[in-house]
């Protein structure tokens, strides 16, 4: 027999709420003394480094302001009749198109958008026009999106970036540009009474997907009366200064936090500035841009608190923290270190999941000396990387892969940082552990992704019951993949290979210290040895333990920048940056510098020999046609290019400070690029690059000429180190943005099939990826596999960059 579980309510003191839709307050702000005030501001180059801040009140919808486009800004006023506009369109699809409630009576609309000025604007748009809005994400895999579109029957998906895996079944598709098109004849005023659309049961706000414990994810319905409610418990527990005039919005629209970030501010009077994505990865830029627009609060999950912390302790001391919890010390339903499950209810609870109606939400807690101490979930929840996952969904995705018996997921030492998700997998077929991980990024978000770990069986307990405790130890105990200890700075035993092959004399000690250290930081979650051709990202490294590893450096004497160490090409170039002239941490260098020409016929000679020397037997693709191509072949290349490239005029060499020419970047308009014949197996490569390029091009990029520049291959010469040839990259990336902004092109496009050209690609550059091709299925025209013998994690990226 079980028992009768014991229950106490303790009741807190209540509070007076008058109802109000969020919108309408932040519209009695628009068109009362702040009208005029800035309300939004998007820092499109915010990693570009220093500016002042200038609040200019715009007039359009680009909201276009100095320095050539980098901050747009908008005013109460502006932001409210824009979003008027933008509401009235929105309301009229709905109604003219016919579309219904979903099942629940509501009218929700999905957004799929980055982070800048314009998804404020559309979300404002959609909460005044009477809808609610469901946050995506365009990290979600096609299957996660099908899902949840499935389940929550939005009116119309509203996005910035088509890209091929985001079908949203049948729902009505709109693009942001489109919306705008639609608004443009429509009236200023607010809409009243009939012309907003209306829920049948609540003043649904918000539809927020959470990982399920069902294996399922699941949508909360937030009420717009639930967040005010927290917004007011906020306003009043933790006021706005007089001094604090600009506030950030940089959580991920798909997380709660992101609710108050926005809304308290556009409701307060104050401005909100929206920080873009890859920016909120890197601590460095990310301080410095908070330090210039004079931020004084954050929302932060602790793995980005403990990132900024860690860098400050590189910058500044002494560094404090401040935080409050909440308990009530009266009557106990449980003894003292005694576990209980505690349920909570009230107005700061989301109205239930959709389709479902649930008012209550248990936890686990324990009595210590008179306080509540937390001690876990009763269901399996965790928080990785910031973001609460369902061990339960990630076991689902796992044991669905073809080839996998059984599968139990399982979190390794959850808060701390070496903490890892792990999939425990037995299996009979000939499936590797990367295959499987391969898979599993079609099908589950990427900080969802877990390390696979294949085992003999799953140890069972006298219950029958999966142990759990065993499979950890195994996890830790094991000596898979590992040749050789190595003691680290800490006196610690990790077991992980280090090699020093490569590694010169004079940098030996740094590279003790560096390797040693990446072995400590990564532990038992490094996937290969650690090496001078080890990437720190693809061997185990994220972004927050990277951030500890720089923390480490720095203690032992040696300074790398956040953004060197990020952009690195492998463990080597960061010995190579720590010890060339970053040796003192207290020693700034300037930075290599250069300067650009635009493409001359003297120049041919220079441009052969650095696309020759960069692209033969080094680049991803031609790896696996090596044996078929020959130097001789990118002479037939460039000069079957070379009088399209002068005549085009959209390409460039790049020289040093002594006059060397050391880069050249190649550019067409994409759409009037030259047909020339290539005779060699080099044509193989152009192949299936267009293969590729071409429906994203064709199907989802401005049409005409003079709007997409494509920048089509980049190269280097082989005497720049790795820390100059970092350099002139980055320069070549930024006067390629250079002579695009100056020829009015729209955006830039391009293919990576390098893994840390790509990653420079999205968290540096701050490319879209359009499309996430695997290379070893490409089929030729001959009906060969060229790339066949790739591995699968081989990806081919198809990119483009906007330019705002």
């Amino acid at each position: 027999m079980g028992t009768i579980p014991q229950l106490s309510v303790i009741k807190g003191s209540t509070r007076k709420l008058t109802p109000n839709i969020l919108n309408r307050l932040f519209e009695n702000v628009a068109n009362g003394p702040a009208e005029n005030h800035t309300a939004l501001i998007f820092d499109v180059c915010g990693e570009c480094g220093p500016h002042s801040v200038q609040y200019v009140h715009d007039d359009g919808l680009d909201g276009d302001a100095p320095k050539g486009g980098h901050i747009r800004q908008h005013s109460y006023r502006n932001l409210d009749r824009i979003t008027n506009k933008l509401a009235r369109a929105i309301a009229q699809l709905t109604v003219s198109y016919n579309m219904p409630r979903n099942a629940d009576g509501d009218y929700i609309i999905a957004v799929n958008m980055h982070p800048t000025d314009h998804l404020i604007m559309v979300l404002l748009a959609i909460w005044k026009a009477g809808a609610a809005y469901l946050p995506l994400d365009h990290a979600f895999p096609g299957p996660r999106i099908d899902h949840i579109v499935r389940e929550a029957k939005p009116v119309m998906v509203i996005y910035d970036e088509e890209t091929a895996s985001d079908s949203y079944l049948d729902t009505f598709k709109l693009s942001f540009e489109e919306l705008v098109n639609q608004s443009n004849n429509q009236p200023e005023e607010a809409l009243e009474g009939e012309e907003r659309l209306s829920h049948v049961n609540d003043d649904l706000a918000i539809v927020l997907y959470t990982s399920g414990s069902t294996g399922i994810p699941k949508g909360v319905r937030i009420p717009h009366k639930v967040i005010l409610n927290r917004l007011q418990w906020q306003f009043k527990r933790f006021p706005y200064s007089n001094t604090e005039n600009v506030c950030i919005f940089k959580t991920a629209l798909t997380f709660v936090d992101s609710i108050s970030e926005i809304w308290g501010p556009l409701i307060s009077g104050r401005c909100l500035l929206v920080v873009p994505k890859a920016l909120t990865k890197d601590p460095e830029k990310l301080v410095t841009l908070m330090d210039e627009y004079k931020i004084e609060r954050l929302v932060l999950v602790p793995s980005l608190l403990r990132s900024l912390l860690m860098f400050l302790e590189l910058q500044v001391s002494p560094w404090t923290t401040r935080s409050s919890t909440y308990w009530i010390r009266t009557s106990r339903p449980v003894k003292a270190g005694d576990a209980g499950e505690l349920y909570v209810s009230g107005l700061n609870l989301a109205a239930g999941y959709i389709p479902l109606r649930n008012y209550i939400a248990p936890g686990t807690s324990t009595h210590r000396e008179g306080t509540l101490v937390y001690e876990g979930r009763t269901d399996s929840q965790v928080k990785i990387r910031g973001h609460r996952v369902d061990l339960t969904e990630v076991e689902k995705a796992v044991n669905s892969v073809d080839g996998v018996d059984k599968a139990v997921v399982l979190c390794y030492n959850p808060g701390e940082m070496n903490q890892a998700l792990l999939a425990f997998v037995t299996t009979q077929s000939l499936i590797s552990e990367n295959q499987i991980e391969a898979i599993l990024k079609d099908k589950l978000t990427s900080y969802m992704i877990p390390q696979v770990v294949l085992v003999e069986n799953i140890p069972l307990l006298v219950n029958g019951k999966t142990d759990r405790q065993q499979l950890l130890k195994m996890y830790e105990n094991t000596n898979n993949n590992v040749k050789a200890t190595v003691r680290n700075a800490d006196d610690s035993n990790p077991e992980v290979e280090i090699s020093y092959e490569g590694v010169v004399a004079r940098q030996m000690e740094a590279a003790k210290i560096l390797f040693e250290i990446v072995a400590s930081v990564l532990n038992r979650a490094a996937r290969s040895a650690i090496c001078v051709n080890a990437n720190f990202y693809e061997i185990g490294g994220n972004s927050l333990n990277s951030i500890y590893t720089i923390s480490r450096l720095s203690e032992k004497g040696y300074h790398i920048a956040i953004g060197d160490f990020i952009s690195a090409m492998d463990l080597g170039e960061v010995l190579e940056r720590m010890t060339s002239d970053t040796i003192d941490a207290k020693l700034n260098t300037q930075p290599p510098s250069f300067s650009s020409e635009l493409l001359k016929n003297e120049y041919k000679n220079a441009v052969l020999d650095m696309i020759t020397t960069s692209f033969y037997e080094k680049a991803d693709l031609e790896h696996w046609i090596v044996q078929y191509i020959s130097e001789a072949d990118y002479k037939e290349l460039v000069d079957a290019l070379w009088e399209p490239l002068l005549d085009k005029n959209l390409s460039f060499i790049v020289k040093s400070e002594t006059e060397k020419i050391v880069g050249v970047a190649l550019n067409f308009d994409a759409r009037d690029e030259p047909e020339v014949q290539i005779k060699s197996k080099l044509n193989v490569i152009f192949e299936f690059l267009e293969s590729i390029e071409g429906p994203v091009r064709d199907m989802h990029l401005p049409q005409g000429k003079g709007k997409i520049l494509h920048s089509f291959m980049m190269a280097t010469h082989s005497s720049l180190s790795p820390k100059e040839n970092v350099a002139a990259m980055q320069f070549m990336e930024d006067e390629v943005l250079n002579l695009a902004r100056s020829r009015q092109f729209a955006g830039l496009f391009t293919t990576n099939t390098s893994p840390l050209t790509q990653q420079l690609g999205t968290d540096v550059h701050g490319y879209q990826t359009m499309l996430d091709y695997q290379v070893n299925k490409y089929v030729a025209s001959d009906n060969t596999k060229p790339f066949g013998l790739a591995p699968d994690e081989q990806r081919a990226l198809v990119q483009w960059k906007p330019i705002i």
